[in-house]
C-alpha cells in the first residue's frame, strides 16, 4: 500500500521542507528583522497575523476540499503562500511586512487543509501514522541546517533572501504535488450532495466564512493592543481575546471549547497545545539575543535543538504505530511540552546560561513530536469521508486561533512590562512563558479524553499483542 503512494509521499515531503524552512527561518531573523524596521511593537504580530488570516482560509479550503476535491484550493493557496513571501521580503517597514505576513497566513491556511483533506483521501487508515511521521520527518534537515542557513543569510545576503529564496523554491516543490492531488475527488462522489449546489450550504459555508473573519478581526485587533498605554491595552487584548474565542466556537465541532470526549478534546488540545509551545517558542531566540548577546546564528540553535527532538519523537512514535494508543501518544506530548515551558520559565527566572534554555526547550520539541502527530491521527479517525474537509478546517482553525491568541497575548505581556525596549530584565520573558505554561496545563488535562477512535481500536486489536487493548473505551 505504501509503494503505491510513493510520489504523493515525496511531493508532500518535498513542500513540508520548504514550509519548515521558512518556519524556522522567519523565527530566526525576526529579532533583526524588527531591529532593522524599527518594529518590535509588531514582534508578535508578524507571528500571529498570518496565524489570523489563516483561520479564513482553513474555512474555506475546508468547504472548497469537501465539494471540488483538494487541487483548487491548493493551488490558489500555494499561489497566496508565494506572493505573501515576496511581499515581505520586499518590504521597506514592518507594517508593509506584516501585511505580506497576512498573504502568507491566508495561503498557508489553504495549503494546511488540504494536505490534511490529500492524506484523508489518498492513504488507508492503518498508513496515517506513518505519513504523519514523514511530515515531521520533513522537518529534520530544516531543524538541523534551517535556523544557521537563515542566519548566515541574513549575515551574508540580507534578511531578504530568507523570504525570497523560499518564495523561488515553492513553486517547483508544488507543481509535482498538484499533479498527485488532481485526481483526488471529493469524497462520496456517488451519495453525497456536497459537490451540487444547494442553497442552505452555501448559507452555511458563507456564515463559517463570516465567523471566520471575525475570528481573524479579532486577533489583529488583540495584536494592535500591544502598543496601546497599559489600561487601554488589557481592556482591547480582553474583549478581543473573549470575541475570537466566541467567534471560532461555530467553527469547532460541538462541544470542543468543553472538552467533550473524541473528536471535541482532540479539538481542543490541538488549540491549547500549539498555543503553548508557539507561543513560548518566539521568546527563545529573541531571549538568547537580547539577554545572552547570541548572534542570529548562534540563536538558531535553540530551534535546532527543539525541532530535532520533536522529528525525533515523531519517528518514535511513526515506528510504534498502533502499539502506541494514539492517546497515550497525546498525554506523554502535552507533558513533555509542559515541562519544556515550565523549564525555560525556570531558567529564565534564576538567569541561567543560554545552554539551559536550549536544553529543556528540547523537551518541548519532543512533546509536539508525540503529541501533534497522534492529534492528526484521532482527527482522521473521528471524521466520516463526508466531513474530512471541514475537521480538517476545524483542527487547522484550533492550531491557528491558540497560537494566534497566544502569541497575541504574550505580545502585551511582553510590552506592558517593558520588553519592547530591549532586555531590562527577565520580567517580560517570565510573563510570556507562565501565560502559556497555563496553555500547556490545560492541554495536559484534555488530552485523556481525546479517546480511542473505532479504527484504531480495529487495527490494534488485529495485531499480535494488542488485543487487550481493543476493547471499547471513551
Amino acid at each position: 500500500m505504501w509503494r503505491a503512494r510513493r510520489t504523493t509521499a515525496y511531493a508532500m515531503f518535498a513542500l513540508v521542507v520548504l514550509v519548515a524552512f521558512e518556519s524556522f527561518a522567519v523565527t530566526t531573523v525576526m529579532p533583526q528583522v524588527a531591529d532593522v524596521l524599527d518594529g518590535r511593537s509588531l514582534y508578535a504580530f508578524a507571528f500571529a497575523g498570518p496565524l489570523a488570516t489563516g483561520v479564513v482560509g482553513m474555512v474555506v479550503a475546508g468547504t472548497w476540499a469537501d465539494r471540488r476535491g483538494p487541487a483548487a484550493p491548493f493551488t490558489a493557496g500555494v499561489a497566496l503562500f508565494v506572493v505573501g513571501l515576496l511581499v515581505a521580503g520586499a518590504a521597506s517597514t514592518m507594517p508593509l511586512l506584516v501585511v505580506g505576513r497576512l498573504a502568507q497566513g491566508l495561503g498557508g491556511g489553504v495549503v494546511n487543509v488540504t494536505l490534511l483533506v490529500a492524506v484523508a483521501r489518498a492513504y488507508p487508515a492503518v498508513l496515517h501514522p506513518r505519513v504523519f511521521a514523514w511530515f515531521s520527518t520533513a522537518w529534520v534537515l530544516p531543524s538541523i541546517v534551517g535556523p544557521a542557513l537563515a542566519g548566515l543569510v541574513a549575515d551574508l545576503a540580507g534578511w531578504r533572501w530568507v523570504f525570497l529564496g523560499v518564495a523561488v523554491l515553492v513553486v517547483p516543490a508544488a507543481v509535482p504535488l498538484l499533479g498527485a492531488v488532481r485526481g483526488l475527488g471529493r469524497a462520496g462522489q456517488d451519495a453525497d450532495v456536497r459537490g451540487t449546489d444547494h442553497p442552505a450550504q452555501d448559507d452555511a459555508a458563507a456564515r463559517r466564512v463570516g465567523w471566520a473573519l471575525l475570528v481573524a478581526v479579532a486577533v489583529l485587533a488583540l495584536n494592535l493592543a500591544a502598543p496601546l498605554p497599559a489600561p487601554w491595552a488589557l481592556v482591547l487584548a480582553g474583549g478581543a481575546a473573549v470575541t475570537a474565542v466566541a467567534a471560532s466556537r461555530p467553527l469547532l465541532p460541538p462541544g470542543a471549547l468543553r472538552g467533550r470526549p473524541g473528536l471535541p478534546s482532540v479539538i481542543l488540545t490541538r488549540l491549547l497545545l500549539p498555543g503553548a509551545f508557539f507561543g513560548a517558542q518566539v521568546y527563545v531566540p529573541y531571549l538568547l539575543v537580547e539577554r545572552d548577546g547570541w548572534g542570529t546564528t548562534a540563536s538558531g540553535l535553540g530551534l535546532s535543538a527543539a525541532a530535532l527532538a520533536w522529528s525525533a519523537a515523531s519517528v518514535a512514535q511513526g515506528r510504534l504505530g498502533v502499539r502506541l494508543r494514539s492517546r497515550t501518544a497525546v498525554r506523554i506530548g502535552t507533558a513533555l511540552v509542559l515541562a519544556g515551558v515550565a523549564g525555560a520559565a525556570g531558567a529564565t527566572v534564576l538567569e541561567l546560561p543560554g545552554g539551559v534554555v536550549v536544553a529543556v526547550w528540547a523537551l518541548a520539541g519532543a512533546g509536539m513530536g508525540f503529541g501533534s502527530s497522534r492529534l492528526n491521527v484521532l482527527l482522521l479517525g473521528w471524521s466520516a469521508p463526508q466531513d474530512q474537509g471541514r475537521n480538517s478546517a476545524a483542527n487547522s482553525i484550533a492550531d491557528s486561533v491558540g497560537a494566534a491568541l497566544a502569541l497575541a497575548l504574550t505580545g502585551v505581556v511582553v510590552v506592558a512590562t517593558g520588553g519592547a525596549a530591549g532586555y531590562t530584565g527577565p520580567g517580560p520573558f517570565v510573563g510570556a512563558f507562565a501565560l502559556t505554561a497555563v496553555l500547556a496545563l490545560g492541554a495536559v488535562l484534555v488530552a485523556p479524553r481525546v479517546g480511542v477512535p473505532p479504527a484504531e481500536r480495529q487495527v490494534s486489536g488485529s495485531v499480535p499483542g494488542t488485543a487487550a487493548a481493543s476493547a471499547p473505551t471513551t
